[in-house]
């Protein structure tokens, strides 16, 4: 388990907050890895390679609302 982070962790690392990702992860703009239990607790365990894959679909997004056509 070593090299793996927490979701908080790996916001940290991209930049963004916590409810921001959140946020992304939710919306499937961002690919996050499966749910796994870790001492009766369920939580993501992100390595390098999904921070990576989610540090390029971020880049793309523009921050802000969003016009109406």
């Amino acid at each position: 388990m070593k090299g793996l982070l927490s979701t908080r962790e790996a916001a940290k690392k991209l930049g963004v907050t916590l409810l921001t990702l959140q946020r992304h992860v939710s919306a499937r703009t961002v690919d996050a890895p499966p749910l796994q239990k870790v001492g009766g607790v369920t939580v993501r365990l992100w390595s390098a390679r999904d921070i990576e894959k989610a540090r390029k679909v971020l880049a793309d997004i523009k921050p802000g609302r969003k016009k109406k056509a």
